[in-house]
Protein backbone atom coordinates (compact mmCIF):
# COMPACT_ATOMS: atom_id res chain seq x y z
CA UNK A 1 0.00 0.00 0.00
CA UNK A 2 1.77 3.34 -1.12
CA UNK A 3 1.43 6.80 0.90
CA UNK A 4 -1.35 7.77 -1.15
CA UNK A 5 -3.38 4.87 -0.27
CA UNK A 6 -2.91 5.43 3.39
CA UNK A 7 -3.76 9.01 2.84
CA UNK A 8 -7.39 8.17 1.57
CA UNK A 9 -8.02 5.63 4.30
CA UNK A 10 -7.37 8.11 6.79
CA UNK A 11 -9.35 10.54 5.08
CA UNK A 12 -12.35 7.92 4.74
CA UNK A 13 -12.09 7.46 8.42
CA UNK A 14 -12.20 11.33 8.93
CA UNK A 15 -15.04 11.71 6.63
CA UNK A 16 -17.10 8.75 8.34
CA UNK A 17 -17.20 10.80 12.08
CA UNK A 18 -18.05 14.14 10.10
CA UNK A 19 -21.04 12.44 8.51
CA UNK A 20 -21.38 11.18 12.17
CA UNK A 21 -21.48 14.42 13.66
CA UNK A 22 -23.96 16.01 11.09
CA UNK A 23 -26.54 13.19 11.96
CA UNK A 24 -26.00 14.11 15.78
CA UNK A 25 -27.53 16.79 18.02
CA UNK A 26 -25.28 18.84 19.96
CA UNK A 27 -26.60 16.89 23.13
CA UNK A 28 -25.91 13.92 21.41
CA UNK A 29 -22.03 14.26 21.44
CA UNK A 30 -21.93 14.59 25.17
CA UNK A 31 -24.44 11.45 25.35
CA UNK A 32 -23.11 7.68 26.83
CA UNK A 33 -25.03 4.65 27.28
CA UNK A 34 -23.93 4.46 30.83
CA UNK A 35 -21.82 6.32 33.21
CA UNK A 36 -18.50 4.40 32.13
CA UNK A 37 -19.04 4.39 28.25
CA UNK A 38 -17.41 7.48 26.62
CA UNK A 39 -19.27 9.90 24.93
CA UNK A 40 -18.37 10.90 21.13
CA UNK A 41 -16.87 14.39 23.03
CA UNK A 42 -14.52 12.71 24.73
CA UNK A 43 -13.46 9.98 22.15
CA UNK A 44 -13.25 13.27 19.73
CA UNK A 45 -11.01 14.69 22.96
CA UNK A 46 -8.55 11.30 22.99
CA UNK A 47 -8.16 10.80 18.97
CA UNK A 48 -6.84 14.54 19.12
CA UNK A 49 -4.38 14.10 21.76
CA UNK A 50 -3.40 10.83 20.24
CA UNK A 51 -3.14 12.88 17.01
CA UNK A 52 -0.92 15.14 18.75
CA UNK A 53 1.46 13.18 20.26
CA UNK A 54 2.26 10.64 17.45
CA UNK A 55 2.31 13.16 14.61
CA UNK A 56 4.00 16.37 15.87
CA UNK A 57 8.18 15.64 15.26
CA UNK A 58 6.63 12.70 13.84
CA UNK A 59 10.06 11.33 12.12
CA UNK A 60 12.46 12.58 14.76
CA UNK A 61 11.14 12.20 18.58
CA UNK A 62 9.12 9.90 20.64
CA UNK A 63 5.26 9.62 19.88
CA UNK A 64 4.37 9.34 23.34
CA UNK A 65 5.36 13.20 24.11
CA UNK A 66 5.71 14.11 27.85
CA UNK A 67 3.44 16.92 27.24
CA UNK A 68 0.52 14.73 26.53
CA UNK A 69 -2.05 14.11 29.26
CA UNK A 70 -3.63 10.54 27.90
CA UNK A 71 -5.56 10.22 31.16
CA UNK A 72 -6.90 13.75 31.04
CA UNK A 73 -8.06 12.84 26.99
CA UNK A 74 -11.20 10.75 28.79
CA UNK A 75 -12.65 13.86 30.65
CA UNK A 76 -14.47 15.64 28.22
CA UNK A 77 -14.42 18.46 30.26
CA UNK A 78 -13.10 21.52 27.65
CA UNK A 79 -15.01 20.57 24.87
CA UNK A 80 -18.30 21.74 26.00
CA UNK A 81 -19.95 22.54 22.16
CA UNK A 82 -19.77 21.21 18.70
CA UNK A 83 -18.05 24.11 17.34
CA UNK A 84 -15.11 23.08 20.09
CA UNK A 85 -15.78 19.32 19.30
CA UNK A 86 -15.35 20.12 15.81
CA UNK A 87 -11.72 22.45 16.39
CA UNK A 88 -10.30 19.51 18.24
CA UNK A 89 -11.39 17.30 15.51
CA UNK A 90 -9.96 19.12 12.69
CA UNK A 91 -6.58 20.27 14.42
CA UNK A 92 -5.73 16.61 15.12
CA UNK A 93 -6.63 15.32 12.00
CA UNK A 94 -4.52 18.47 10.43
CA UNK A 95 -1.66 17.43 12.15
CA UNK A 96 -1.81 13.95 10.69
CA UNK A 97 -2.43 14.75 7.58
CA UNK A 98 0.19 17.47 7.56
CA UNK A 99 3.24 14.80 9.02
CA UNK A 100 2.09 12.43 5.87
CA UNK A 101 2.05 15.22 3.43
CA UNK A 102 5.63 15.62 4.47
CA UNK A 103 6.99 12.10 4.37
CA UNK A 104 9.76 11.03 1.47
CA UNK A 105 9.78 7.91 0.23
CA UNK A 106 13.24 7.53 1.76
CA UNK A 107 11.09 8.49 4.99
CA UNK A 108 9.25 4.56 4.64
CA UNK A 109 12.18 3.07 5.22
CA UNK A 110 12.91 4.48 8.83
CA UNK A 111 12.45 3.73 12.55
CA UNK A 112 10.58 6.02 14.86
CA UNK A 113 9.60 5.43 18.41
CA UNK A 114 6.21 5.47 20.52
CA UNK A 115 6.62 4.97 23.96
CA UNK A 116 10.38 4.09 23.72
CA UNK A 117 9.51 0.96 21.77
CA UNK A 118 10.99 0.91 18.17
CA UNK A 119 8.49 0.82 15.05
CA UNK A 120 9.10 1.08 11.19
CA UNK A 121 7.48 4.16 9.99
CA UNK A 122 4.89 2.12 8.45
CA UNK A 123 4.45 -0.36 10.85
CA UNK A 124 3.68 3.24 13.21
CA UNK A 125 1.21 4.44 10.45
CA UNK A 126 -0.58 1.10 10.70
CA UNK A 127 -0.76 0.93 14.15
CA UNK A 128 -2.55 4.15 13.98
CA UNK A 129 -4.60 3.69 11.23
CA UNK A 130 -5.87 0.90 12.77
CA UNK A 131 -6.28 2.77 16.18
CA UNK A 132 -8.72 5.86 14.61
CA UNK A 133 -10.64 3.42 12.71
CA UNK A 134 -11.62 1.26 16.15
CA UNK A 135 -12.61 4.73 17.71
CA UNK A 136 -14.26 6.54 14.58
CA UNK A 137 -15.98 3.07 14.87
CA UNK A 138 -16.91 4.03 18.67
CA UNK A 139 -18.35 7.26 17.45
CA UNK A 140 -20.04 6.18 14.80
CA UNK A 141 -21.89 3.05 16.61
CA UNK A 142 -22.90 5.96 19.60
CA UNK A 143 -24.09 8.17 17.11
CA UNK A 144 -26.30 5.53 15.24
CA UNK A 145 -27.75 4.68 18.69
CA UNK A 146 -28.36 8.42 19.96
CA UNK A 147 -30.33 9.03 16.56
CA UNK A 148 -32.36 5.88 16.52
CA UNK A 149 -34.49 5.59 13.95
CA UNK A 150 -33.42 9.13 12.20
CA UNK A 151 -30.14 7.38 11.46
CA UNK A 152 -28.89 7.18 7.87
CA UNK A 153 -27.01 4.60 6.91
CA UNK A 154 -22.85 5.57 5.87
CA UNK A 155 -22.76 2.61 4.07
CA UNK A 156 -25.11 0.21 2.77
CA UNK A 157 -28.60 0.47 4.82
CA UNK A 158 -29.87 -3.29 6.63
CA UNK A 159 -31.49 -5.31 3.59
CA UNK A 160 -30.27 -2.77 0.89
CA UNK A 161 -27.63 -5.56 -0.81
CA UNK A 162 -28.84 -7.01 -3.23
CA UNK A 163 -30.14 -3.51 -4.58
CA UNK A 164 -26.77 -2.06 -3.85
CA UNK A 165 -24.99 -4.95 -5.44
CA UNK A 166 -27.26 -5.21 -9.10
CA UNK A 167 -27.46 -1.08 -9.46
CA UNK A 168 -24.63 1.57 -9.42
CA UNK A 169 -22.04 2.03 -6.84
CA UNK A 170 -21.46 5.31 -5.19
CA UNK A 171 -17.59 6.36 -5.51
CA UNK A 172 -15.28 4.59 -2.62
CA UNK A 173 -11.87 5.48 -1.64
CA UNK A 174 -11.20 1.63 -2.24
CA UNK A 175 -11.86 1.80 -5.95
CA UNK A 176 -9.99 3.59 -8.64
Amino acid sequence: MGLESIIVLFEYYKGLGEKTFAQVPDEGLFWSPHPEANSIATLVKHLWGNMLSRWTDFLHSDGEKEWRDRDGEFESGDITDRETLLRYWEEGWQCLLDALGALEPDDLDKTIVIRGEPHGVLQAIDRQLAHYAYHVGQVVFLGKLYAGDQWQSLSIPKGKSKAFNAGDKPSSPFRK
